[in-house]
């Protein structure tokens, strides 16, 4: 079982329990065409963040399989949300979980992302003993892949044309890293 103590911070970041009073900037950020244009979902409107929002709040510890924590990502120096990342644990047989991100693209390119992702592996690898996290973005999504390889995460997998995702086919790009990756990057550290 995964119980983080929060706020989890970081050198310019704290990573926290979403709470239903971020609803103004969870749906500014979830409203933009550009943030949903490699995610599964539209833009969404303030109901259907609301509704997103209200199922974030209540993952922040992690059971069993099929547990994830969706934590806020504030900017320290402004206490601004500008974003979120998650920790899925996706099988316990195979101690395997998987990481994910996602960032106001005005803070694109100073490496918040791979800041906040590289404590979801933390928390994945010496929290919850995971042998593997992997991490998956669109085949066109650079900027992802990039804060994936950034994490010391190896592409292992392009995956052509494997998902219809609003009336296209799209590519999958995966990545993955083992604990005793993860070990020797934080040993080089």
């Amino acid at each position: 079982m995964l119980e983080p103590d929060y706020p989890i911070e970081t050198a310019r970041l704290s990573l926290r329990p979403f709470t239903l009073d971020d609803l103004g900037p969870y749906h500014a950020l979830h409203r933009l065409p550009e943030v949903a244009r490699y995610l599964y979902n539209a833009p969404l409107d303030r109901e259907q963040a609301s509704v997103a929002l209200a199922a974030k709040a209540s993952r922040t510890v992690v059971h069993d399989e099929g547990d994830r924590l969706d934590l806020a990502v504030m900017l320290t120096e402004t206490e601004a949300m500008i974003g979120e990342v998650n920790l899925m644990f996706r099988s316990r047989e195979h101690a395997r979980g998987e990481v994910g991100f996602v960032l106001d693209p005005a803070f694109h390119g100073r490496g918040f992302a791979t800041e906040a992702a590289r404590e979801m592996l933390r928390l994945g690898f010496d929290g919850l003993d995971l042998h593997r996290i992997i991490g998956r973005c669109d085949g066109r999504n650079s900027s992802s892949a990039r804060v994936l390889e950034r994490l010391g995460m190896r592409r292992e997998a392009h995956l052509v044309e494997n998902e219809f995702v609003k009336g296209e086919w799209t590519d999958e790009l995966e990545y993955a890293m083992l604990k005793r990756e993860w070990r020797a990057l934080s040993a080089g550290a």
